[in-house]
């Protein structure tokens, strides 16, 4: 990129952690107990990392809902620099993009339970809160933007596509800054399409494994403020350096065998940073514990980075997967990966939760986990790739950069 845009610290909310603090001692300390048994209203059991209401205040926002009331929580995080940037650019050169899948299946699925009943919708049921804008919409309301506000919904992609979009309505000139990440949530609907597909694994997600079973579903919610310049001198500066983006469009929701998506879209944001597969000092894979993407993204960095043992780790094992939410919040942890470590007297990389039990049939993975020796690296990390691989085969690749 020939015009890095800058990030500003993350706001961020999941099971692992209500806060970028907290997410960063769950994920450095391996911590899973955020994935648990939760119960659907039909009352089939899953593993799930599901945010609980009492963890969460009321929303300011039209719509009272769990989505809206975990996207607040985390806008309020950046709450700050949200204003900082309204004040030093205008209200009209500042924009939103969000990533999201849910559309507000909480109250449609009791809105549709009364109106199957009693043959109509509750009055106040409006379709809008269906609508897939809403996520957006609602960040524009509630800090006044008047730049460009947009909704992204490309399942598991969602939120990195809103960070691309938002770095390219500053680089294009449309906006000077923009509120940009995700936001989705582990819904009843959500857990039992993905049970129907034969995806959820029956005990906590073990990515990579040869005993993988599948995916553990989550809550989440990430946000930045992405901007052309430092919103704080003072602050580490961390920009998205590079991001890569394919449409394989393989199969509806299996990824092609061979990972030939995932590597173009490696390949073409280490293009973009100008770097080479040799200087990526960690990967924050996709690793949903699928049987398919796992040995999809293997082949995919076989194919990036050869015989090189880039560290890598799937922080699904830890956050679950949120879905349109994912992109943000493992860009969150690449950003504390970066900022973290500029004043530690060792590396600390996130770390993966999974039994150890290597898959031959993979190539090889060299997995950060609780065995894995940080000390062994003798460079702090500056630039970290992050993956984010979705149904329909819309892959993306993000490079984060800390800034000398």
């Amino acid at each position: 990129m020939n015009n890095p845009v800058y990030f500003s610290a993350p706001g961020c909310v999941c099971a692992a952690g209500l806060n970028a603090a907290e997410l960063w001692h769950a994920v450095t300390h391996a911590h899973q107990n955020g994935i648990v048994p939760v119960r659907t209203a039909a009352g089939d059991q899953f593993f799930a990392a599901r945010v609980p209401d009492s963890a969460l205040e009321n929303a300011n926002g039209r719509y009272n809902m769990h989505i809206i009331r975990l996207e607040e929580a985390a806008l309020k995080q950046i709450a700050t620099d949200i204003e900082l940037a309204m004040e030093r650019y205008g209200a009209q050169r500042v924009g939103v993009c969000v990533g999201s899948c849910d559309n507000g299946s909480e109250f449609s699925l009791a809105n549709h339970r009364v109106y199957f009943e009693q043959g109509e919708f509750p009055e106040t049921y409006e379709l809008e809160m269906q609508g897939a804008d809403y996520v957006a919409t609602f960040v524009q309301e509630l800090y006044h933007m008047q730049g460009p506000v947009l909704a992204f919904s490309t399942a598991c992609s969602s939120s990195a596509g809103a960070i691309i979009k938002a770095a390219e309505l500053i680089q294009c000139g449309a906006a000077d800054a923009v509120v940009a990440g995700g936001v989705d949530i582990a819904s009843d609907t959500v857990l039992k399409g993905f049970n129907s597909l034969e995806a959820i694994s029956p005990v906590p997600t073990n990515p990579f494994s040869k005993n993988r079973r599948g995916i553990s579903l989550g809550d989440g919610a990430a946000f930045f403020v992405l901007s052309k310049e430092p919103l704080h001198t003072s602050s580490a500066a961390v920009v998205l350096a590079g991001y890569g983006e394919s449409a394989d469009a393989h199969h509806m929701t299996a990824p092609d065998p061979q990972g030939i998506g995932a590597t173009a879209a490696m390949k073409q944001a280490l293009q973009d940073a100008g770097i080479s597969a040799h200087d990526i000092d960690y990967v924050n894979l996709h690793g949903t514990g699928t049987k398919f993407n796992d040995a999809m993204e293997a082949e995919a960095l076989k194919n990036v980075f050869g015989g090189r043992a880039v560290p890598c780790s799937s922080t699904k094992s830890i956050t679950g997967h949120t879905l349109g939410a994912a992109g943000a919040l493992e860009a969150a942890i690449c950003y504390e990966t970066l900022v973290q470590n500029e004043n530690a007297d060792t590396v600390c990389l996130p770390q993966q939760v999974w039994d150890g039990q290597t898959d031959s049939a993979l190539p090889p993975i060299n997995i950060v986990d609780s065995a894995f020796a940080c000390s062994t690296i003798n460079k702090k990390p500056s630039y970290c790739m992050s993956n984010s691989f979705a149904f329909g085969g819309s892959n993306v690749a993000l490079i984060l950069h800390k800034k000398n």
